[in-house]
């Protein structure tokens, strides 16, 4: 991300040491006890901060913490134990974590929340704990707390970062005031591969659209101060590489060149450490064969020595015991000892730091200053969060459901991400006036349009509004008919004569289809990203009829869309819309909402094509359709069926050919800060009001490196009247037009030569210029 320059957790938290040091007050609810060791720690000792960070305004506070503390309080500072609301295997239970947090040997708790839950553990640590540390609370709020907003995914597709600032915004205000001080996302992990059900937590195959996402999610969950009582810290996940996986199997194996770690792994989260993140999280893959838990090179001289990061990384579920099953952890202790030594300050789950440390510290296996460091990590972050200050939550002011405000914010951004892939015959938008409406398939009255990583409680108490009454709410004079059709799963047609019957007898059908939200996500791995049991013989049964029909798709990654995407005249991809899941749709069906999103990811036409994307580097043989000895493949066309940025709108656009400030610039101008801009008319050419998402994309055609065919530097969500025309501007750093080598010690290089500038409405827009770097 060019021109993004780094803040430090201790910056963007705002305030001092004297307005957020380590003092407990209390809230009037429940104050703190009296004899709580760390109310005014004696600062006897001014210590040097911890190696490898900078001065920042809790040092003193912490140095003098650390002094008093034993080395099995230390090691507890580094332990995060699970609470009751399980999301894997191998976890105590609470009676555990509530000894632990008695004897002040534990840091942090993960999957809690509800202020009087958190409260009641909390005074635990703080009243009964030798030094009284507030414990700090973590949960995964991927997408929404109580208000489920769309996945990251079709976030992502809305083109536009402030919809995935506005949902950190509204997570974070809701789930601070049930007692969460921390989140697991945002999830930024660009991969290639949607056969990876965690393609539905990240932002698609593209490192520049993710970067500006990332961005954007830990500017909304955290503002400008995190000990605000709508703030939360966030956290970089997974680092790095996670989205390599091998097949697309969840857990597996990376084998990843450094040059391809730093042009298309690493930039979403150097602009997560540039936005201020406060913590990271390691990722459970391997990279280059070397387990991201026990790897110095990406924890240590990447994160910290290259970028400057100074806030805490944790590992990732039971991520430091599996160092062992890896492979390159003889048992727990040696896991403990790696882990550590890499760069991993808190220990998620399993518990190898806590139980092997002391003897690892008097064997010399770790060390007391490395050991001080990621305690002191810990300590400056709930410094930050105004934990010391304030460890309780006034249980009086906890958000309980979503506010009208909240619920407009989701349906506003879910209509925003949805992407028109074909419009044939212009089937849509509905008429709110039509005679008869069928609404068939296995999602037109189903409330399972959430999407992945959602709290139970939320799912149980605020499930999704159903496409089905929302159309009719949408259209009151119509006859609205309704059939399931098949189910999600299983192969059983039985149900296909019934939706046939009500698409026959009704002036037009809408075929709601997809994949549940059960399918993607963690663990969720699919070697078929087709429609599930029966959902394509539907579709096919449904335009055999001859009727005019849509077809919405409810997905957590693309699909491969069959044969039947020929007979289909308009294709919606809702993606999991969240909360406000069917008026959103709804809005869109009926033109209330004029679509503007575009694909952050490519659809293949088959599963055997991937990975299929737009950011290939090129190949000495390139694509020719004359020459069979060229890349491609017998049995399919050239290219995905549907590529990355492509989107339709109810109206029109034309976009004019680039022009640049300058066709010629020096390197060293560039190296000293110079930009070249580059500009485009876009101009609303049909009848409806609508958004449009001007790309540009370049193309170094000669490098000592092999480059991308097309790299996305810059995109801008436009909305225009008709018949208006806007100039929409953008500006080349050397950031944009240079590439990282691969030399692990960090090697940018901005070579001279000719960039093809592309700008348009998609990845495949040829309308172009050129620069000329010399």
């Amino acid at each position: 991300m060019g021109g993004l320059r780094r803040r430090s957790l201790l910056a963007a938290a705002g305030g001092t040491a004297a307005a957020a040091g380590l003092t407990h007050t209390g809230t009037p609810r429940a104050q703190a006890h009296p004899r709580t060791a760390a109310t005014e720690p004696a600062e006897t000792s001014e210590a040097a901060p911890a190696a490898g960070d900078r001065p920042g305004p809790y040092d003193r506070q912490v140095a003098a913490l650390l002094a008093r503390m034993t080395p099995e309080e230390k090691l507890g500072q580094l332990q995060q134990l699970p609470w009751a609301y399980d999301t894997g295997p191998g976890g105590p239970g609470t009676k555990a974590v509530e000894e632990a947090a008695r004897t002040g040997r534990l840091g942090s708790v993960l999957s809690i929340f509800g202020a009087r839950t958190c409260n009641r553990l909390q005074r635990i640590a703080v009243e009964e704990s030798r030094l009284g540390i507030p414990l700090l609370f973590g949960l995964d709020v991927i997408h929404g707390f109580w208000t489920t907003f769309p996945i990251p995914l079709a976030q992502a597709a809305s083109f536009d970062p402030r919809d995935a600032a506005r949902d950190g915004e509204v997570s974070a205000r809701e789930a601070r005031s049930n007692g969460v001080h921390w989140t697991f996302a945002p999830m930024m992990d660009v991969t290639h591969e949607p056969r990876w059900g965690r393609i539905a937590e990240g932002n698609g195959e593209d490192p520049y659209l993710t970067a500006a996402f990332a961005a954007a999610k830990v500017r909304g969950y955290q503002g400008d101060r995190l000990t605000g009582p709508d703030r939360i810290a966030a956290c970089a996940k997974h680092f790095v590489a996670y989205g390599g996986a091998e097949g697309g199997r969840d857990y597996t194996t990376v084998d990843v060149s450094e040059f391809r770690l730093r042009n298309l792994y690493l930039p979403p989260f150097q602009a997560a450490v540039d936005a201020g993140v406060a913590t990271v999280m390691a990722s459970f893959n391997t990279i280059a064969g070397v387990p991201a838990h026990a790897n110095p090179h990406t924890l240590t001289d990447v994160l910290r020595r290259e970028w400057g990061f100074d806030g805490m990384v944790v590992s990732d579920w039971n991520g430091v015991r599996e160092l062992v099953a890896h492979g390159v952890a003889e048992d727990d202790a040696d896991a403990a000892r790696l882990a550590l030594g890499a760069g991993v300050d808190m220990e998620m789950t399993s518990t190898t730091l806590v139980t092997h440390g002391r003897r690892l510290l008097q064997e010399g296996r770790i060390s007391a200053q490395r050991l001080d460091e990621a305690v002191a990590r810990v300590l400056r972050l709930k410094c930050a969060l105004g934990l010391f200050a304030h460890p309780y939550t006034d249980e009086g002011k906890a958000i309980g459901e979503p506010s009208a405000e909240a619920r407009a914010a989701a349906r506003d951004a879910a209509s925003r991400s949805m992407v028109l892939l074909k419009n044939d015959r212009g089937v849509l938008p509905l008429r709110a006036t039509a005679a008869s409406i069928a609404v068939v398939g296995p999602f037109a009255d189903s409330p399972d349009l959430l999407g992945t990583w959602v709290m139970p409680p939320a799912a149980r108490r605020f499930p999704a509004g159903t496409v089905l009454e929302a159309v009719r709410q949408a259209a009151p004079r119509s006859t609205v008919r309704h059939a399931r059709g098949v189910d999600p799963q299983d192969g059983d047609t039985g149900g296909i004569p019934e939706a046939v019957a009500a698409a026959a007898a009704s002036e037009v059908t809408v075929v709601v289809v997809g994949e549940p939200p059960a399918l993607s996500g963690e663990a969720a791995a699919r070697s078929d990203i087709g429609l599930p049991g029966a959902q394509e013989r539907l579709v096919e049964a449904i335009a055999g009829t001859g009727r005019p029909f849509a077809v919405v798709l409810v997905n957590g990654r693309p699909l491969t869309l069959g044969g039947w995407l020929a007979r289909t005249p308009a294709v919606l991809v809702a993606w999991h819309p969240g909360i406000e899941a069917g008026h959103a749709i709804a809005d869109v069906l009926f033109g209330r909402a004029n679509p503007g999103g575009k694909l952050p990811v490519a659809f293949p036409r088959s599963v055997g094509q991937l990975p299929i994307h737009h950011n290939h580097e090129n190949t000495g043989r390139p694509y020719d359709p004359d020459d069979k000895y060229t890349s491609k493949y017998l049995d399919l066309p050239d290219g995905p069926e549907f590529p990355f940025g492509h989107g339709l709108s109810y109206t029109t656009f034309r976009t004019g050919a680039p022009e640049v400030s300058t066709d010629r610039i020096a390197a060293t101008a560039l190296r000293r800060g110079e930009t070249v801009e580059v500009a485009a008319t876009v101009t609303n050419t049909g009848s409806r009001t609508g958004d449009e998402v001007v790309q540009l994309y370049l193309h170094d055609r000669t490098a000592s490196l092999a480059q991308p065919v097309r790299r996305l530097r810059g995109f801008r969500r436009v909305t225009l009247a008709p018949g208006t025309t806007r100039t929409v501007t953008f500006r080349l750093t050397a950031d944009d037009l240079g590439f990282w080598s691969n030399d692990p010690h960090g090697d940018f290089r901005l070579e001279p030569g000719t960039f093809d500038l592309y700008v348009g409405t998609s990845s495949t827009t040829a309308t172009k210029t050129t620069l000329r770097v010399f």
